[in-house]
């Protein structure tokens, strides 16, 4: 296990892989499928995985698979840090990271507790049991009915020296120069808004310096090529990128909800990896859809 303020340094470093959960004609976890495709993935270098997140469906994934996953991840990426996606109510988030921790991961990005919104004092000692429950580097996701304050987060560091990181996809940015600004370098700040890349310049802004990736799953090349001019501070590069793929892009994301998860799996499959349907409740795109999506790839990467 990396120590958690080496992954606060590593994860600060570059691009943040946010990979798919592939599923099989019986919806069980292709563990097969998963391998081949970070394999396709890993000359691609970035900072670190984030397996079972958002974009994997950790809110569709049993703790047992979350597990798995975890497991296929570190075999396949030995020289990368796994992260995993852990949530819901208190008690089984910490046992989801302790098993992760088993099973060699490096760190959990805490997603949302589950359904209940809840007052500040409440999230922050959920946030603070589940940071006592393990080793690893922890990540708080505000996002959903689960958003901290620059308060909140001060005492939550001073009380958890694994808390290492801070992932925005709420979108305010008052918060989170508030934060940036108050906590300094005590962070990694990672931008996670749906299809973040739409968001990264004005995220820079407010002094986040790197997110995680979702279209980076099939178009590897575009991902880190955007990255790099974000990092570069070269605007024209962004902007010619964000016409002439990550906009249109969008566009098919935006038809239909949930289509952020559905859409990164439709763009897979077109490149020829078995991922099998997103699960319920979300839905896959329709075969009008995908040949959008298979006309925006035509030529790229």
């Amino acid at each position: 296990m990396i120590a958690p303020t080496d992954l606060k340094g590593i994860i600060r470093s570059g691009l943040l892989s946010f990979p798919i959960t592939p599923f099989d004609a019986e919806d069980r976890f292709n563990a097969k499928a998963f391998a081949e495709h970070l394999e396709w993935l890993r000359p691609h270098q970035v900072a670190g995985l984030i397996v079972a997140g958002g974009t994997g469906e950790l809110f569709s994934l049993t703790p047992a698979e979350v597990v798995e996953v975890v497991k296929i991840a570190r075999e396949a990426q030995t020289d990368q840090p796994v992260i995993a996606g852990c949530g819901y109510g208190s008690r089984l988030a910490c046992d989801m990271a302790q098993a992760i921790e088993a099973a060699g991961g490096d760190g959990i990005l805490l997603l949302p507790h589950y359904l209940i919104g809840a007052p500040q004092d409440g999230i922050e000692a959920h946030i603070r049991t589940v940071c006592k429950s393990t080793k690893m580097g922890v990540i708080v996701y505000n996002r959903g009915q689960s958003v901290v304050s620059a308060d909140t987060l001060k005492r939550l560091a001073d009380d958890c020296p694994n808390l290492i990181g801070f992932k925005d996809g709420t979108g305010d940015i008052d918060t989170v120069k508030r934060i940036t600004v108050n906590m300094g370098d005590r962070l990694a700040y990672i931008g996670g808004m749906p299809t973040h890349e739409l968001f990264a310049q004005a995220f820079r802004g407010a002094g986040v310096d790197t997110y995680s990736s979702a279209v980076f799953n099939f178009v590897p090349e575009t991902a880190l090529k955007f990255h790099a001019a974000f990092q570069a501070g070269d605007d024209a590069t962004c902007d010619q990128l964000l016409r002439d793929f990550y906009y249109p892009f969008a566009r098919i994301r935006d038809r239909k909800k949930g289509y952020a998860v559905s859409a990164i799996k439709a763009g897979v499959a077109l490149r020829g990896f078995d991922t099998g349907p997103v699960r319920p409740p979300l839905t896959d795109l329709t075969a009008e859809e995908r040949q959008m999506m298979a006309e925006l790839l035509k030529g790229r990467d």
